[in-house]
């Protein structure tokens, strides 16, 4: 059993599949994204997570159900990253955010695949767009 599997099991049929498909996209994204390199998925904060160890691309990203709401989920991203600012200024229609953490779905709506997509592509990539505006600045 999986990481995922495991995390996932005690949550409605629906919750568990939106979630699932959830990981999906985010590991497809990071395999067709240069520079990411391998995924390691482990528990942070209670939360299946997402991280660029061997490359150290990007941010790390989270994604659960929302306890608050039971046809909510969510990818959350560090809050202190200025990523959620990023994907609201690219896309402030397309998506709900919430605050400076995270990206809120709802189960049953279509997911705006292309921009989410975007925005995963975004956080994996985060460290390493920062060293690029970084050494482009001392030139």
């Amino acid at each position: 059993m999986s990481l995922a599997d495991s995390l996932f099991k005690n949550q409605p049929d629906e919750m568990q599949k939106a979630l699932m498909s959830l990981r999906q996209i985010i590991l497809d994204t990071a395999r067709k994204t240069e520079g990411v390199g391998p995924i390691k998925e482990a528990l942070r904060w209670g939360q299946l997570s997402f991280i660029t160890a061997q490359t150290k691309s990007g941010s790390t990203i989270r994604i659960d159900a929302l306890r608050s709401d039971p046809n909510k989920y969510a990818v959350y991203v560090h809050c202190q990253s200025g990523l959620i600012d990023e994907f609201r200024d690219r896309y402030p229609k397309q998506m709900t955010y919430v605050d400076q953490r995270s990206i809120e779905l709802t189960l049953g709506q279509p997911l705006p695949m292309a921009e989410l997509k975007h925005c995963i592509s975004l956080a994996l990539t985060y460290h390493s767009r920062k060293k690029m505006e970084k050494t482009k600045r001392k030139k």
